[in-house]
């Protein structure tokens, strides 16, 4: 098992809308100590139409089953399914689908982790094709927002994949 996905500064940025940038970044701060989570809905033409918000709930499944859920929130994150259910299918009545799923690390890099990983590759994954975000928050600023894509080839996300987010004015 791989046990994570790196940035590779060498690559080209992805230009993403600036208010999507900033509403990413503004929910990684007002989630510290824990991690944000939430998800981004678009188009083919315009992946990054919409940031929506998820409530990571890793602390309250941690507390109810530590064995099965051996993180909290500060080091983990959990959408609950009916949010994310209603979520997507609001999306889906504009005409718009999950592009693109983020979430946070506080004191931590922005990097796919062996959890990610697992998650995001299953055959069970709800959103196929989404894109992954991570947000590194340090101390009181986001210090990378990095964007990885699966290699659809593959099926799989490759080392070094992961790109930096560069905000984009309208």
């Amino acid at each position: 098992m791989r046990e994570r996905v790196e940035l590779n500064r060498k690559l080209a940025p992805v230009a993403v809308p600036a208010t999507v940038l900033n509403e990413l970044c503004r929910h990684a701060l007002d989630a510290v100590p824990e991690e944000c989570c939430g998800m981004i809905t678009g188009t083919a033409q315009d992946p990054f139409l919409n940031v929506r918000r998820m409530a990571n709930v890793m602390t309250r499944m941690h507390v109810s089953d530590a064995a099965a859920f051996p993180r909290d929130g500060r080091t983990g994150y959990y959408m609950a399914e009916a949010e994310y259910l209603k979520a997507q299918k609001e999306a889906e009545a504009r005409g718009e689908r999950v592009t693109a799923l983020y979430h946070s690390h506080v004191d931590a890099d922005a990097y796919l982790s062996a959890e990610d990983l697992t998650y995001a590759e299953s055959p069970l994954f709800p959103f196929p094709g989404a894109l992954q975000i991570v947000l590194s928050v340090v101390g009181d600023r986001v210090k990378d927002t990095v964007l990885f894509e699966m290699d659809s080839e593959l099926g799989h996300f490759t080392p070094g994949c992961g790109r930096l987010l560069q905000a984009q004015e309208a």
